[in-house]
This record gives structure tokens, C-alpha cells and sequence, in this order.
């Protein structure tokens, strides 16, 4: 989590370089539509509510259960996506922004027993669609500060032929999510103000309404039987170039 931190810093400090003297921007503040692109990193991790019989064994076939768990876990798993803004002005310290973005964030779980851990990585490769309200502060020479809010529709589109195991036993089942879901989210970001373009980074959380878990259909499935909600939580740092 610290590098994006201190990208974070040192593009910030480098935009004050030239604070001097006013940057046009690319005119894009005045501009009632514009686009841009966007680069990102993101860090993925699950908040898991357990059932209060998570720690019994469950069968997962006839004559043979599962160990005792001794715990269920969930690592921050780092990734990466890039994507387009659409950009709606709708005042001098207002716009209502549309930015879809593909981003590549695999999820962990890690169950832990007496002897091992067996970790379960959910892949995922998703299309975001966040539709956000940008609220701005009066430009000071290339810098104005904003704060961000909205909610995003989030597809997954991994490949259904990746996650088919009906045929493996349930100790090799892997972990599902569901396919779509809803976030809100809120975020706090600079625009950094150049000759002919406007740079904006941003960090911004989010999390999802309802849990993510994809129930098996086997109810002693070592994975999912333990759990009974999981929830999915986002922290991005954005690149904006407008």
C-alpha cells in the first residue's frame, strides 16, 4: 500500500513546481462534455461474516469430513485496471462523471486448519461502470481539491469454462462469487492543473451493498458452507489525465 502512497506525494509536490505561473488545463473546466482516461491500482480484500457453526467439520463425501477450521481470513490481493471518463459539467464546483474502467483483481480467502492452509482464489477480471457526483473546490492557480461520491455496477466477465468443477470432488471446488454487483463508494483527489492537460490523482473506497458469495449447491461445501455473508471491499488510487 505504500507506493501508491508515495506516488501519490510525489506527483503532488512535482505539480507544485509549477504553481507559479497558471496553467491553461486544456480548457477542459470550461468545457461542457470531455473525456479522458484513467489508470489505476487497486487492493482487494473480502469482509467475511462466518456462520456460528464455522469451525464443524463438514462431510465431503460419504465416510470423510473436512479438519476443524481454525480460521478464515482474507489477504489484500493487489490489482490493476485502466479505463475512460466521460465528464459532465454541471457548474464551476460541480460535475457528474461516468468513468468505466476493466480491472484485473484477483480475491483470497485463506482457511486455516491444524496442519495447513488451503487458500482459495477467486479470479476475477471486471468491468466497472461508476456513475459519481465530483464536488470542487475554487481553482487556486494549477490546484483545486474535490471530494467524490457514487455507486458502481460491476460486472464479471472471467470465463465461465475457469470456474467449472462439477465434476471434481468438493475438496477441489473452488470459491465463486456472484456475477454482478452493486458498490457505493467515496473518494478525495487533487486536479493538478498543466499546459495542456489536467492530471487528477485520487484514492477512493468502496464496498458492496450485499455479499458477493456464490452458495454451492452442496451445502457441505468446505468453502462456502462456513460462510455466511461476504462482503467485498475496494481501496483505488486513480491517475486521471483529462
Amino acid at each position: 500500500m505504500r507506493k501508491p502512497f508515495y506516488l501519490f506525494v510525489f506527483l503532488f509536490f512535482f505539480a507544485l513546481d509549477g504553481f507559479a505561473q497558471g496553467n491553461w488545463g486544456g480548457g477542459v473546466d470550461d468545457d461542457p462534455h470531455h473525456f479522458g482516461f484513467i489508470f489505476q491500482y487497486v487492493s482487494t480484500e473480502f469482509k467475511v461474516i462466518k456462520k456460528s457453526s464455522w469451525r464443524e467439520p463438514y462431510a465431503l463425501e460419504e465416510g470423510l469430513f473436512s479438519d476443524s477450521l481454525y480460521s478464515i481470513s482474507a489477504p489484500v490481493s493487489p490489482g490493476f485496471g485502466f479505463g475512460f471518463v466521460s465528464n459532465l459539467r454541471m457548474g464551476n464546483n460541480a460535475d457528474l462523471r461516468i468513468t468505466p474502467a476493466l480491472i484485473f483483481a484477483d480475491r483470497l480467502l485463506d482457511y486455516e486448519y491444524k496442519d495447513r492452509v488451503r487458500q482459495q482464489i477467486v479470479q476475477t477480471t471486471v468491468v466497472d461502470f461508476p456513475l459519481g457526483i465530483k464536488l470542487k473546490s475554487d481553482r487556486r492557480n494549477n490546484f483545486r481539491a474535490y471530494i467524490i461520491g457514487g455507486a458502481k455496477y460491476s460486472i464479471d466477465i472471467v470465463s465461465k469454462k475457469k470456474t467449472e468443477d462439477s465434476d471434481k470432488i468438493l475438496i477441489e471446488q473452488l470459491l465463486k462469487n456472484t456475477k454482478n454487483n452493486l458498490c457505493y463508494e467515496a473518494g478525495v483527489g487533487f486536479d493538478l492543473y498543466f499546459e495542456f492537460f489536467k492530471m487528477s490523482p485520487e484514492i477512493k473506497l468502496s464496498n458492496s451493498f450485499k455479499s458477493v458469495l456464490k452458495r454451492s449447491e452442496d451445502p457441505n461445501h468446505p468453502y462456502s458452507a462456513p460462510i455466511d455473508k461476504l462482503f467485498l471491499r475496494n481501496l483505488q488510487f486513480s491517475l486521471y489525465f483529462e
